[in-house]
């Protein structure tokens, strides 16, 4: 029985998460749980999965769920605060498997914890790699750690490759397997016939509407300026040791084909299903074997047509920012996965317009693309700065004049 801690137990990936444990109790022991402040579902899920312990981010979230415990007389489950409690649970020896689901560069210390405790670790949290790069490969490759992709594209591109790549995700060489190009598909968010000058108005209802993902709202919102692409292309480069010109995203509307491999002699294949986390869940944490996940079987004859586009990187700058970082350098990615979160919390608070997350992204690479990071002190270091500088072109509800 796998040993499961999952980290960001609350968001829609830990809830997901435990929506495929549920299906297969004899498979998976939930030994910790961790949340940032939602107290109330992280008390039901303790009901029912009873974990030893739990982390809510906020001592004072954390003393209410203590307190609710108390009221109903519930014992035995540790409540911990704070950042470095998650990264206890990460490395704690009972646990095998660490589903790394927590939002944002948040997720990047117990992230790499758990890698550098040798476990077995399903990557949802894309930011990790963003932001530490080769630094976060070489714990992988140092501690041994099995690492497996949750996002729907990296987990399809990882279904589609040979086994002997499979077993070495981050230092593995496609080119050797016969590998000549990786394509990364994405929808084109809720805006993709939509025209410039519309782009000006969207609201945060708007942009947090996916056609075909039912998601949580930042990343939705990257998803409409299609900044989780980007995201995932830089993802991409460091999951498969690719170089950014062996990585192609295809725009798919119906988000059917998750992403596709092509091969030297011609072959490409794809990974494809209904869009549901549950399948690529599934996958990693049953990964060789395979097991339900819940999700109903893609049905051939009553799918749509499938489309492919190019994509047009004037509509979405954001794509081509997070393209020319992951050329540029770890710097400009550190710096733009921080510049983006805050200014994607900006919009949501109605502080900025959708067109404006562009602009202070672009403003704070330039600012910080010549940094050094060689370190995981110097990415904590440089996320920090660059997240002050993206707030200082911010004021209540204009940019400043700079941009």
């Amino acid at each position: 029985m796998q040993k499961l801690c999952i980290l960001g137990s609350t968001g829609s990936i830990g809830k997901s998460t435990l929506d495929v444990v549920r299906l297969h109790p004899d498979k998976f022991d939930i030994v910790s749980l961790s949340a940032n402040a939602s107290v109330d579902m992280m008390f039901d899920q303790c009901l029912e999965f009873r974990p030893h312990t739990v982390v809510m981010v906020s001592s004072e979230h954390a003393e209410a769920l203590s307190d609710k415990f108390i009221a109903a007389n519930i014992s035995g489950i540790n409540v911990l605060s704070g950042t470095c409690a998650l990264e206890t649970i990460a490395q704690d020896p009972v646990t095998d498997t660490v589903m790394a689901a927590i939002v944002g560069a948040s997720g990047l210390l117990p992230t790499l914890a758990a890698v550098k405790a040798g476990k077995k670790v399903l990557l949802a949290n894309k930011e990790a790699l963003v932001t530490s790069g080769a630094i976060f490969i070489a714990a992988v490759r140092s501690s041994g750690a099995q690492l497996l992709p949750i996002d729907s594209e990296h987990n399809a591109i990882f279904q589609c490759l040979p086994l002997n790549a499979q077993q070495q995700p981050g230092y593995c060489d496609l080119h050797h397997e016969g590998v000549s190009k990786v394509l990364l598909t994405g929808s084109g968010g809720p805006f993709r016939t939509w025209s410039l000058d519309e782009l000006d108005n969207v609201t945060p209802d708007q942009a947090c509407a996916h056609p075909n993902w039912d998601m949580g709202r930042k990343i939705s919102v990257d998803s409409a300026t299609m900044m989780n692409k980007g995201l995932e292309f830089i993802e991409a480069k460091w999951l498969f040791n690719l170089e950014p010109d062996d990585i192609q995203v295809v725009l798919h509307p119906q988000s059917t084909i998750h992403s596709m491999v092509q091969y030297k002699d011609g072959s490409v294949i794809a990974q494809m299903g209904n869009p549901d986390m549950r399948t690529p869940i599934a996958h990693a944490l049953s990964f060789p074997q395979r097991i339900e996940s819940g999700v109903a079987p893609f049905d051939f004859f009553s799918a749509k047509s499938f489309e492919f586009q190019d994509v047009d990187l004037i509509k979405y700058p954001n794509l081509k920012l997070a393209i020319d970082a992951c050329k540029s350098g770890q710097a400009a990615c550190t710096a733009l996965n921080a510049a983006n979160e805050i200014a994607v919390d900006a919009f949501l608070s109605e502080k900025i317009k959708f067109t404006d997350i562009a602009k202070i992204n672009e403003t704070s690479v330039n600012k910080f693309v010549s940094e050094k990071v060689t370190s995981i002190d110097d990415v904590v270091a440089l996320d920090k700065n660059a997240r002050v500088f993206a707030q200082s072109l911010i004021t209540d509800n204009h940019i400043q004049e700079q941009l």
